[in-house]
């Protein structure tokens, strides 16, 4: 018994670690199990036998394929917007000095700060003020704006990290401004834009509550699978879900397969 303490106290940390991994994973395991269920009604809410039919149909509910091409869409184009203004943001507070730069320090916290239903609300206000119609440029101007504070916060930190004599170093072997930045400055911010890229997909992707003011007639995957949830929940719901999960762990490994052969490379 006084061993299995020992070991207890030496591992209690890794522990704790997998237990909130297996909590965490809970919900995705749950929703891959009933990715494969056959229900009976229309709630897939309880098991009842297996089937790999949503798997061979995953597009067998009406406009669910529309609404997730929707959402991959406004997504991608929110992901390229909010990374391009984000990354020159980050490198204007950075790197330079003018009025104003610490509020804007400042502010730019606010929309990760603010609830959700508040930053809805205020786009919505300012859509209908200025006479637009809601509907999906609506919809990317503010994943863009939602996206864009997260994106900062990403790639400032990596920026702030970085060595300046490196930067110095190539402009004394006669390498031009842009070249300066093309070989030396964008390779180190790499790993920094690419998650804030990552996160502000992901974030636009799964958003409701900014969607769900501003899309008008528009409907994204997740507005869709709101709506699916009041009426039956189909299982092909559990099959994206499911996919998606998969896409995103298969791009961490690729991430991490990556780092470590970079670092096994000889200098």
């Amino acid at each position: 018994m006084a061993a299995f303490f020992r070991w207890l106290r030496r591992n209690v940390i890794v522990i704790a670690g997998l237990l909130t991994l297996a909590y965490l994973l809970l919900p995705n395991i749950v929703v891959t199990v009933f990715s494969f269920n056959k229900p009976k009604g229309r709630f897939n809410y309880s098991w009842q036998e297996f089937s790999l039919d949503a798997w061979q149909d995953p597009c067998g509910v009406a406009d669910m394929c529309g609404s997730l091409s929707l959402s991959l869409q406004i997504a991608t184009w929110a992901t390229i917007g909010a990374t391009v203004l984000g990354t020159m943001i980050a490198f204007a507070l950075v790197r330079y000095r003018f009025r104003a730069r610490g509020a804007i320090n400042s502010l730019i916290f606010l929309p990760m700060a603010m609830p959700e239903v508040v930053m809805a609300a205020s786009l919505l206000t300012l859509f209908l003020n200025m006479g637009a119609q809601l509907g999906f440029w609506t919809v990317l101007i503010a994943h863009i704006m939602f996206c864009l504070s997260f994106v900062v916060t990403a790639v400032k930190a990596r920026v702030m990290s970085m060595d300046p004599r490196l930067e110095q170093a190539a402009q004394d072997l006669y390498a031009g401004p842009v070249q300066t930045f093309l070989r030396v400055t964008l390779p180190i911010a790499a790993p920094g834009i690419a998650a804030g890229a990552l996160l502000a997909f992901a974030l636009s992707f799964d958003d409701f509550i900014i969607t769900n003011f501003n899309a008008g007639s528009t409907v994204t995957f997740p507005m869709f699978v709101w709506g699916s949830a009041q009426r039956g929940t189909p299982v092909q719901i559990n099959v994206i879900g499911t996919a998606m999960f998969l896409v995103a762990v298969l791009l961490v490994l690729s991430g991490m397969l990556i780092g470590k052969r970079r670092n096994k490379q000889p200098r």
